[in-house]
């Protein structure tokens, strides 16, 4: 396919684009609980059973029947008779008449004929058998019912949820401990470039260490993917060939780094057309940095030519590649994709775009007289150090031409 190289896509289209032609597998893998975190949920979970499993106290107190303290006050106490205590860890048996209470601890059973419990700061002890309540509960009061929490048969977890540290709570509250899960996506990271030498060697003249291997494994890995660095093929057709014809055999997402650009040794985009259907999609994209970007689909594997500039190549990992890490798709529209950029602050300097182009600035983020500044973090995008500098990308929309001191801005944290 011959494509007008630079005929940019917005963000948007370009996800339109890849996502027309992909397939990403969906691979199941059962794990133990511990070791879901971070994972994708593969089907829905259901509860088999209720939490709590029994009616239980939220307080430390006295379980009653509610109407026995409608009335109660300071000045005319309900007068109880204590006709048990409930034990932690133990089964309730017996139940409360009326008048009668039942000390009970915090997590505690409730006993049969009770729905509610005073709290014990809310009574005052006539005598061992007998309290006296200053303060009326209504039914429900500082309890839990069976089930409140999650009931049997309920969706705990849809499919797809990535599991967080409150979905093991919420799994090991249902007594499930292995889970079915998501493989995660096989990232492959491939480097371009006759300058680019292993960080290990010493650069000569001309050369530079490679970067955007590890900030790419970086990104890849902490979005939840298995990602490997596969190494640098330098700009020799034949090895990067050989190299992306493997990793299109055994890895789910592709990444070339360098060879975007039309210089004569950028290779990158006549080895991706010769590796199959549908080939590149498009060449180029509406934003800054990240122009020159490569985005192809080949055997239902997306395969990106990322920019060669380190800051470059990370903002457009953000954009592209992270939304199918995390979630196996794009964002569908406009306001889903805004959900990437939380956070509001006001830019502390003016900033100059062009209309029709996505800029995502670096930004560095303080508080100050209770309002959330943002400080551009100015450099070329051939500057590392500066993105180690930013805590966050700044997004000035296309139908701006920049902005000024002062003006909220949406970020994403990084």
């Amino acid at each position: 396919m011959k494509l007008e190289l630079f005929k940019a896509l917005t963000v948007l289209q370009s996800y339109r684009e890849i996502a027309r032609h992909m397939n990403l597998p969906r691979r199941k893998k059962k794990v133990p609980l511990l070791e879901a975190l971070g994972c994708r949920v593969f089907d829905d979970i259901t509860a088999a059973e209720d939490v709590p499993g029994f009616d239980r106290s939220t307080m430390d107190g006295f379980a009653v029947r509610a109407r026995d303290t409608f009335g109660a006050s300071e000045s005319m106490p309900a007068y109880l008779d204590v006709a048990g205590e409930v034990f932690m860890g133990r089964e309730t048996t017996g139940s409360a008449g009326p008048g009668q209470a039942w000390r009970i601890p915090t997590g505690g059973m409730l006993p049969g004929g009770c729905d509610a419990v005073v709290m014990v700061e809310h009574t005052e002890e006539l005598d061992a058998k007998t309290i006296g309540v200053t303060r009326p509960v209504a039914p429900g009061d500082n309890i839990v019912r069976r089930g409140e929490d999650i009931s049997a048969g309920e969706l705990i977890i849809p499919r797809g949820q990535v599991i967080r540290p409150q979905e093991l709570g919420v799994l090991a509250a249902a007594g499930i401990t292995r889970v079915d899960v998501e493989d995660p996506l096989r990232v492959a990271i491939v480097s371009t470039g006759d300058e680019v030498v292993d960080p290990a060697r010493t650069p000569g003249p001309g050369q530079v260490r490679d970067i955007n291997s590890y900030t790419l494994y970086g990104l890849a890995r902490r979005a939840g993917s298995a990602p490997s660095i596969c190494g640098i093929a330098g700009d020799d057709y034949g090895r990067l060939r050989e190299m992306m014809a493997a990793e299109i055999a055994r890895s789910d997402i592709i990444l070339i780094s360098g060879g975007s650009s039309v210089g004569s040794r950028d290779v990158s985009a006549g080895v991706i057309e010769s590796l199959g259907g549908p080939g590149i999609l498009f060449h180029g994209i509406s934003v800054k940095p990240g122009k020159p970007t490569i985005g192809a689909v080949v055997e239902g594997k997306p395969v990106f030519g990322l920019p060669g500039h380190p800051v470059s190549a990370m903002v457009v990992f953000i954009l592209l590649v992270e939304p199918l890490i995390r979630a196996g798709r794009y964002p569908l529209d406009e306001e889903e994709f805004m959900l990437e950029f939380p956070v509001t602050a006001r830019i502390t300097r003016n900033l100059r775009s062009a209309a029709g182009r996505e800029d995502f600035v670096r930004v560095g983020l303080r508080q100050e007289n209770g309002q959330l500044l943002a400080d551009p973090v100015l450099g070329k995008s051939g500057l590392i150090a500066t993105m180690a500098r930013a805590g966050g990308l700044a997004r000035i929309p296309p139908d701006l031409e920049g902005l000024e001191a002062g003006d909220f801005v949406r970020i994403k944290l990084i």
